[in-house]
C-alpha cells in the first residue's frame, strides 16, 4: 500500500483532494437536521427548497466547514515544516508558545469583557508575540548550532510563561459566568466560526500556506541539518525565518478562531508521511488536503454523537492520541 502511494505521489495527491471533496459533502449533509444530497444541490442551484435548508447549510455548516478546512490544513502544514526545521518528530506547531499565548490572550479578553471580535483579535496578537519573544530569545543568546535548540527551549518557557498567566486568568474569573466560558474556549470548538473569520483568514492562508509549499524544496535540505545546508548554498537564518513566521501566523489565527486544538499538526504530517512519502514537495500540500479532511470529519463527530456538542479539542486527543503510539511502535521504519 506505501508504495502504490510513494511511487505515484501525485496520484496520492488527488486521491487526498477526492477524499476532502468527499468529506466536505458528507459534512454538508451530516447533522442533528440531515439534509439530502438533493436538498444541497436544489439550495445551491437556488431551487425552491425549505427555509430551514437553506438557514442551516449557509448559515451554520459552511463557515464550519470553511473553517475546519483552513485550520486543519494551516495546523498540518505547520507541524509538517516544524519537523523538518528542528530535525524532530516530536514537534508541533505549538512548540514555539503561540498556543499558549493566544490561550491567554483570548482568555484575559473574556475577562475584561470583549465582545468575541476582540478576543479572537487578542488571541492572534498574543500568540504572535509568544513566538517573537521565543525568537528573539534564541537568536540573541543562541550561537551556531545552538540556535535551533534554544529556540526550542524558549518556546518551551515562553509556554509555560503564558500557561500561568492564563491560570492566574481562571483563578480570578468569575466561576458563574467568565470561567465556564474560558473554559470551553480553551477546549476548542468551530461553533464559533463565522464568514468574517474565514474571510478574514482566507488571504493569510494562502500567503502562508504557498510560500510554506514554494520553499518545500528548501525545507528538504534543511532537515538534513544546517551545516549541511549552509554548504549548499541556503540561507539557513532567513529559511527559518520564513517558517517560523509563516507557521505562527496560521496556528495563531487557527487558534483566535476556534480555541486550542492538540494533535492536528503533530500527527497529520506523520500519516502524510507514511502515504506521499517524506519529500516535502509532496509532504507539504499533502498535509493541507489531509488535515483539513481529518479535521473536518472530527468536527462531524463533534456535533452528531451526543445529544450535546462535545468540545473538538476532546475529540482531537482521541483520536490522536492511540495513533501516535502507534508511531512510536513502529521503532525500525524511521520518522
Amino acid at each position: 500500500m506505501n508504495n502504490f502511494w510513494r511511487t505515484k505521489p501525485l496520484r496520492g495527491l488527488l486521491i487526498l483532494l477526492l477524499a476532502l471533496v468527499g468529506s466536505t459533502l458528507v459534512s454538508l449533509m451530516m447533522g442533528r437536521y440531515y439534509i439530502s444530497i438533493g436538498e444541497i444541490a436544489r439550495a445551491f442551484l437556488h431551487l425552491p427548497v425549505h427555509k430551514n435548508v437553506t438557514q442551516i447549510l449557509f448559515e451554520v455548516r459552511l463557515p464550519r466547514i470553511f473553517a475546519a478546512l483552513m485550520i486543519g490544513g494551516a495546523l498540518s502544514i505547520s507541524g509538517a515544516a516544524y519537523q523538518g526545521m528542528f530535525k524532530n518528530p516530536l514537534v508541533s506547531p505549538d512548540l514555539l508558545g503561540s498556543s499558549a499565548g493566544a490561550g491567554f490572550g483570548a482568555a484575559l479578553g473574556i475577562l475584561i469583557s470583549l465582545p468575541m471580535p476582540a478576543v479572537k483579535l487578542m488571541a492572534f496578537l498574543f500568540g504572535l508575540a509568544a513566538v517573537l519573544i521565543t525568537w528573539l530569545l534564541g537568536t540573541k543568546i543562541g550561537k551556531g548550532d545552538n540556535t535551533s535548540f534554544l529556540l526550542i527551549l524558549g518556546g518551551i518557557l515562553i509556554g509555560s510563561l503564558f500557561q500561568s498567566l492564563l491560570s492566574l486568568v481562571r483563578y480570578v474569573a468569575d466561576t458563574e459566568q467568565k470561567l465556564p466560558e474560558i473554559t470551553f474556549w480553551l477546549m476548542g470548538s468551530l461553533s464559533r466560526a463565522t464568514y468574517t473569520d474565514v474571510l478574514v483568514m482566507l488571504p493569510l492562508f494562502a500567503v502562508c500556506i504557498i510560500t510554506l509549499i514554494i520553499i518545500s524544496g528548501r525545507i528538504n535540505i534543511l532537515s538534513l541539518g544546517e551545516e549541511e545546508a549552509k554548504a549548499l548554498g541556503v540561507n539557513t537564518r532567513l529559511l527559518q525565518g520564513i517558517i517560523i513566521v509563516a507557521a505562527t501566523i496560521l496556528t495563531a489565527f487557527s487558534v483566535s478562531i476556534c480555541g486550542m486544538i492538540g494533535w492536528v499538526g503533530l500527527v497529520i504530517p506523520h500519516l502524510t508521511r507514511m502515504l506521499l512519502g517524506p519529500n516535502f514537495k509532496f509532504l507539504m500540500p499533502g498535509s493541507v488536503l489531509l488535515g483539513g479532511t481529518y479535521l473536518l470529519l472530527m468536527d462531524d463527530l463533534c456535533r452528531s454523537l451526543l445529544m450535546i456538542e462535545i468540545p473538538l479539542g476532546i475529540i482531537t486527543s482521541f483520536a490522536g492520541i492511540p495513533f501516535f503510539i502507534y508511531l512510536l511502535s513502529r521503532k525500525d521504519k524511521g520518522w
